[in-house]
């Protein structure tokens, strides 16, 4: 069975995000250098399925050999030339911040590359929010999506920092029409200790949520990542909260605990990883050389889902 059948084939928790995604119009994205067969299919898959309507930045000569070689067809896709990754990388936040593009989505260049662009003070893409990733995980066996952050933006984030994370978060989830989630920051353990500072913020971002310094989601922390999403493991450990067991956006201490814990579900669980970057003027589709088709088109999905629905709130508050 070929990968787009399975696609069909098999429901998962990414279904309802790319059918709610394909009623809206498609996004006009800026893809950056989709120099090899992966980026570049990516992105015509997901135009084929009506989620984006890419405009390709990168070599053009390179760009229509690499089309040629695996059989893709760009025919009628808008190309913008430019000489090599760094120049396609300035070239994609260019065309952003002329308003050619509601997404950016990452090609076959190095994620550092792209968000160096996208974070230069005077040329990128920044506003007043830090720029925060978020994964949206399918794990086989947990009943809902499972939201992951950061765990590929932000090394080792302070507390503003995670106020923003946090926030980036808790938009994403309510913006694409999946309600009012319930945010667990994470730590070793579940009790507030000066051994692990990681709990004093836990602790602290649950009250800058009380005093209305975060809005629109259910937070408690510290959590133990098992009393966060088990009830068992949070009803043994005595934990009560509207949180506690039933956690669906995950706030790990920092880039590595996240990566690790992202990486277990994807090898271990089998889990499907969707990426997207919040916090920039758009939303930027992340995707690597190991994702499915499925994993790319749920990016894309959650990408063009989330501007469309932040556009459409923005008309509506202005009114």
């Amino acid at each position: 069975m070929s990968e787009m059948t399975a696609l069909t084939a098999e429901p998962s928790k990414y279904d309802r995000l790319i059918a709610a995604a394909q009623a809206e119009t498609p996004a006009a994205t800026i893809v950056a250098h989709p120099c090899d067969e992966t980026s570049l299919r990516g992105a015509l898959e997901a135009a084929e399925m009506g989620l984006i309507k890419p405009v390709l930045v990168g070599p053009e000569a390179k760009i229509r050999y690499v089309a040629a070689e695996h059989g893709l067809e760009i025919g009628g896709r808008e190309i913008v030339d430019a000489p090599h990754s760094h120049a396609a990388a300035a070239k994609a936040v260019a065309l952003i911040r002329e308003g050619k593009g509601e997404l950016l989505m990452k090609g076959s260049l190095h994620t550092d590359e792209l968000m160096h662009a996208v974070a230069a003070s005077a040329t990128g893409l920044r506003t007043d929010r830090r720029i925060s990733h978020v994964f949206v995980m399918d794990v086989p066996g947990h009943a809902d999506t499972l939201f992951i952050t950061d765990a590929a933006i932000n090394i080792f984030p302070d507390l503003e920092a995670k106020r923003d994370i946090v926030q980036n978060a808790i938009d994403l989830w309510v913006t694409i029409g999946l309600g009012e989630p319930r945010v667990a920051i994470v730590s070793a353990v579940e009790t507030v200790t000066t051994k692990i500072p990681s709990t004093i913020e836990a602790a602290a971002l649950c009250k800058m949520a009380e005093r209305g310094q975060i809005t629109g989601g259910l937070i408690d922390g510290p959590l133990a990542f098992d009393n966060a999403i088990d009830p068992k493991a949070a009803l043994i450990k005595g934990i009560r909260s509207p949180v506690a067991g039933h956690a669906q956006i995950i706030v790990v201490p920092d880039l590595e605990a996240g990566n690790m814990l992202a990486k277990n579900l994807t090898f271990l669980s089998h889990a499907d990883a969707a990426g997207i970057v919040l916090g920039a003027r758009v939303p930027i589709v992340l995707t690597s050389r190991s994702d499915s088709v499925r994993t790319r088109l749920a990016s894309c999905a959650v990408a063009a889902l989330f501007a469309a629905r932040r556009c459409v709130a923005q008309v509506a508050a202005a009114v």
